[in-house]
């Protein structure tokens, strides 16, 4: 029994230590441009390998990047009424 303990806590050891990729996230990317080109030219060449989430979080990150958040700056300004048009009763008035 005394063995199975320390064995168990030798395991939970190593997968507590166990070296793992840090998890990128669409922000991450975004704020790291040379980071998102490099995973950009992997996921380019070698799709399957990088992993389908990562690539599709680079994809992600290199549409903000270029689009923004994507709201308009124009979207909440009122659009003008347009002008009335000129009547013809006051065009031939002025004529005579």
């Amino acid at each position: 029994m005394k063995s199975f303990l320390i064995i168990a806590c030798c395991v939970t050891l190593l997968v507590a230590c166990s070296r793992r990729e840090p998890a990128e996230t669409v922000e991450s990317l975004v704020a790291n441009p040379e980071r998102l080109k490099e995973l950009r030219a992997q996921c380019k060449v070698d799709r399957s390998g990088v992993g389908e989430v990562k690539c599709n979080a680079v994809a992600e990150a290199t549409r903000r990047r270029f689009m923004g958040t994507g709201k308009s700056p124009y979207a909440n300004e009122p659009v003008p009424a347009p002008a009335p048009p000129a009547s013809a009763s006051s065009a031939g008035a002025s004529t005579g």
